[in-house]
């Protein structure tokens, strides 16, 4: 039986945005990303690597305004790829969770691909500016990405200080923790849910 490709491709197109998204859930971690923001491209490319998706994104944003719309919406359109690509989601191990440090930060990501969206972000710092990026938009990020793709996703910051130590630990953790859940695992048959279906 040939193995059904886990792939997809998104264009989305408002006043405030134009994005074209194309993923493969079965990559290597290679990313082609652009958004005209330097700070969320570098986590992009970080959650890509480590979450071993093939990403190639081009957003365009009203960032005249600010970074919102921009980031925001590159979460909807990378949750709906995700879900695309998904399909019936048979044989994945659904359930996923890391922890990963990055210098004095150490973030937690907990995830259940459920197709039943709750989004939980227990995150404090005190300083929200790495370089120009504000990370409270880091938030409205996985908000978005967990709402669009049907992820229950817990994310918590256990300690940090550095807003960048603290974002790039939230992205890799959750990348890792993703990676988990949207692996096949040989001894699942089917969709791993007692209802038959997500």
């Amino acid at each position: 039986m040939q193995q059904q490709t886990r792939k997809s491709v998104i264009e989305r197109k408002t006043r405030e945005t134009e994005i074209r998204l194309e993923l493969d859930l079965d990559g290597s971690g290679k990313y082609d990303v652009e958004t005209g923001i330097g700070f969320f491209n570098h986590m992009l490319e970080s959650f890509a690597k480590h979450a071993l998706l093939d990403l190639t994104l081009r957003a365009k944003g009203d960032l005249k305004v600010d970074d919102h719309h921009a980031v925001e919406d590159v979460g909807i359109c990378l949750g709906q790829a995700i879900r695309q690509a998904l399909g019936t989601a048979e044989g994945i191990r659904r359930f996923g969770f890391f922890v990963v440090p990055m210098g004095e930060a150490k973030a937690e990501s907990v995830v259940d691909v459920s197709n039943r969206p709750f989004f939980v972000y227990n995150v404090e710092v005190t300083n929200l500016r790495a370089g120009d990026f504000d990370i409270s938009l880091v938030e409205e990020f996985f908000g978005a990405l967990a709402q669009s793709a049907g992820l229950d996703l817990h994310i918590e910051l256990r300690y940090g200080k550095n807003p960048h130590h603290v974002a790039e630990a939230i992205f890799k953790a959750t990348a890792r923790a993703l990676k988990m859940a949207l692996e096949k695992d040989p001894r699942v048959h089917g969709v791993p849910s007692v209802k038959g279906t997500l």
